[in-house]
């Protein structure tokens, strides 16, 4: 790895001094320009000289969406920075989505094997994406997770022969449409009384004969979700 510069941005001291301490033992290449431990500290630094490498924690002053936002700016006014996550926010996965998408080259959660000289090297190199142990396995645990979900919804459109309008009209229903306003909605050409129709060969499909008597929307909905027909983290509107 060749040498670099850069600069640490930490609010917690004791944090701040074993985050140098790995760069000082195990990253002999990097050149620490200095420390930050809020915002106006880091701009100051970047003024005097800009880093290759920006190491970011995002909880700012008891804030978890200033280091969101230092990092959208730093991409945006210093493209050629890269900037390398490091943070104990280990259960906000939204935060997470919001620094990648704000520019962030990677993520290292402060658990686990922590910061690692594989890690600063990849992000060097030119890799996107770099995360550490703890953060991949969740991001796996999420893709087995919606993979399944993906295939159980497959398996249950077959088995109970839904079609696009079965899957719109119910969708519509979980969101609380009445039929008369899923019958006015642009991609769905039936009448109410074809859409009551149909909800009486939804029940007649998903229930066993023993339980369709009493089904009402709500059940049925309720049936659609639990056999994975529509599911309950896509739940949008089609566009009227």
């Amino acid at each position: 790895m060749d040498p670099f510069k850069v600069i640490i941005v930490e609010d917690v001291k004791l944090e701040l001094k074993g985050t140098e301490e790995i760069f000082r033992s195990d990253i002999p290449e990097a050149e620490i320009l200095g420390t930050a431990m809020n915002e106006g500290e880091l701009w100051a630094l970047m003024r005097k000289q800009l880093p290759d490498l920006l190491l970011l924690d995002l909880g700012l002053g008891g804030s978890t969406t200033i280091g969101v936002d230092i990092c959208r700016q730093v991409h945006s006014r210093y493209p050629e920075v890269k900037v390398l996550i490091f943070t104990g926010e280990i259960l906000n996965e939204r935060l997470w989505v919001d620094v990648l998408q704000a520019g962030a080259q990677g993520i290292i959660l402060k658990t686990g094997e922590l910061l690692t000289r594989n890690d600063v090297r990849l992000v060097m190199s030119g890799r996107q994406l770099v995360f550490n142990q703890p953060i991949l396995e969740k991001i796996v645990a999420r893709f087995k997770r919606s993979v399944t979900g993906d295939s159980m919804r497959t398996d249950a459109v077959i088995d109970y022969d839904i079609d696009e309008y079965d899957e719109r009209f119910l969708r519509h229903l979980a969101l609380g449409y009445t039929k008369d306003m899923i019958s006015q909605l642009k991609n769905m050409p039936f009448g109410v009384k074809s859409l009551e129709k149909r909800q009486v060969e939804l029940i007649n499909r998903l229930f066993p004969q023993n339980e369709r008597q009493g089904v009402n929307a709500t059940r049925l909905v309720v049936k659609a979700l639990q056999l994975h027909i529509i599911d309950l983290d896509h739940l949008k509107p089609d566009n009227e």
